[in-house]
């Protein structure tokens, strides 16, 4: 199990295939999805291949999603970290991806933004990437607070499936001027 970075309350690492039943409960909620397309597994069959996905991501790209375990109980809360895109999105592909998604009873809490904080360090300090790009529906406004909270500047909005997305960045430059304040 390799781990790819550690918080004060958590540990990012990848994503088991014994991480089966915290996927599950993440992706079958149709609150989490909400803003998501409401693409919510419907069994553990669709969970599993979405774990298989990200796996192969760690061998196809070295890296993928990452999932958040609580220190202090040891229990899966969600997922975080970056994506290769290799499809085009918004006129973009073959850049990283900022992301994050959490079992809602963990919102609220900050470990978006942590787990955000790490992937970013992780991204530019280990990676050496020059930016890092992520993208929201217009209308979720937690991850729009979560995004600016750690750097990222909305750059434009665009239409994705129908539906009004912003769009964010972040380069090396303002990751070197925003990291003191971390």
């Amino acid at each position: 199990m390799k781990i790819f970075a550690e918080t004060e309350r958590l540990i990012l690492r990848e994503i088991l295939p014994t991480d089966i039943d915290g996927m599950f409960e993440l992706h079958s909620d149709p609150e989490v999805h909400r803003f998501l397309g409401n693409k919510t597994v419907k069994n553990k069959e669709e969970t599993n291949d979405l774990i298989n996905f990200v796996r192969k991501q760690y061998i196809d790209f070295g890296i993928g999603r990452w999932a958040i375990i609580e220190k202090n109980t040891n229990n899966f809360i969600g997922w975080t970290g970056l994506e290769l895109v290799t499809e085009p999105i918004n006129n973009h592909k073959n850049y990283y991806d900022l992301g994050y998604r959490l079992i809602r009873k963990y919102w609220g809490q900050g470990i978006a933004t942590e787990s955000a904080v790490a992937s970013l360090k992780y991204a530019f300090e280990k990676l050496k990437t020059d930016e890092v790009f992520a993208r929201a529906d217009s209308e979720n406004i937690g991850s729009d607070k979560v995004l600016k909270k750690v750097g990222l500047k909305l750059i434009e909005t665009f239409d994705l499936d129908g539906i009004k997305h912003n769009w964010y960045k972040i380069d090396g430059n303002d990751y070197d001027k925003t990291k003191p304040n971390r």
